[in-house]
């Protein structure tokens, strides 16, 4: 059997830990996890002298507790968690890093941002997150865990299997962000209008649309190149953007012109003007019976710059 330790009442990075541990570490998968008081380690072994031991015939992990080869309590590198050297524990025992396919390196690098993020919140470091007192905080990964712990005392299983299932579909989002990160940079087409940049892509990555305008830009289009639905989005117009290069009119913008437009360039197609008129579609998985529109992203391209 093998058995991996930690400590009760487990916090991110120990959970990360588990999840590295479990999901990426070659015959682990269906390691049971034990908790023991922080700072403790199992009470069948003496002292914790290598990551994993043997006992009996038993194999034993402990992370974040113990103060073994994966536990950082000993040091005061604040750039180092349990989850941290987990992870680079990992990394020199499995074959998953000899793959050098896009779609593995791509897993890779979203598993250490993940990780990257969990080294920071374990150092406190939220306390220097942008409005860090602001009530979406407690929508995050940190918040829902604290607010588990409240509703279901003393059941460190359970906080577990949730954390490993919120990581799972973590590593899911930070993927096809990784993936709408690249559509933006090598496949966005750049566009002006009065308001402030616009960009706009063909693909099948929805993300690029919430992405590209975190990243400033005043509007947005997507074209499924598969279906051909068409989404278009502006900022809201409460936005504010600090930098030189990406603009907004304070006032927002109304799509209604575009909506109009577009209509009458292809009046055989659906088109459905949000109220808020910051958001235009044109066919959606939501409602099957829409009829996408024929029109070019190019053409797309040049109604928006005349918005």
């Amino acid at each position: 059997m093998k058995i991996i330790v930690t400590h009760t009442s487990p916090d991110w990075d120990a959970i990360t830990s588990v999840w590295v541990i479990k999901r990426y570490l070659p015959g682990w998968e269906n390691a049971k996890v034990e908790f023991v008081p922080a700072g403790e380690h199992s009470s069948r072994v003496k002292e914790v002298t290598e990551a994993i031991q043997k006992v009996g015939e038993e194999e034993m992990i402990h992370v974040d507790t113990g103060l073994g080869p994966l536990d950082h309590h000993q040091t005061s590198d604040q750039n180092v968690s349990a989850a941290s050297v987990s992870w680079d524990f990992v990394k020199t025992h499995s074959k998953m890093f000899e793959d050098q396919s896009e779609k593995v390196t791509d897993k890779i690098a979203a598993i250490e941002r993940i990780v990257s993020v969990v080294v920071a919140t374990d150092h406190f470091k939220e306390v220097f997150w942008e409005n860090p007192t602001a009530d979406y905080h407690e929508f995050s990964l940190l918040g829902l865990l604290d607010g588990l712990k409240l509703q279901k005392p003393n059941e460190d299983d359970y906080y577990t299997e949730f954390g490993m299932a919120c990581l799972d579909a973590m590593l899911h989002n930070f993927e096809n962000r990784l993936w709408a990160e690249k559509e933006i940079e090598e496949n966005g087409k750049m566009f002006d209008t009065r308001f402030g940049k616009g960009i706009a892509f063909e693909t099948i990555n929805d993300d690029v649309l919430k992405l590209a305008q975190k990243m400033g830009y005043t509007l947005v289009a997507r074209k499924d190149p598969r279906k051909g639905y068409l989404r278009i989005k502006a900022r809201p117009s409460e936005a504010t953007i600090n930098s030189s290069q990406l603009t907004i009119n304070k006032k927002g913008i109304d799509l209604t012109l575009v909506y109009e437009q577009l209509k009458k360039m292809d009046p055989e197609a659906t088109w459905f003007l949000h109220v808020s008129k910051k958001m235009l579609l044109n066919g959606t998985v939501k409602n099957p019976k829409m009829v996408p529109t024929k029109l070019t992203i190019d053409e797309i391209i040049h109604v928006l710059e005349k918005v």
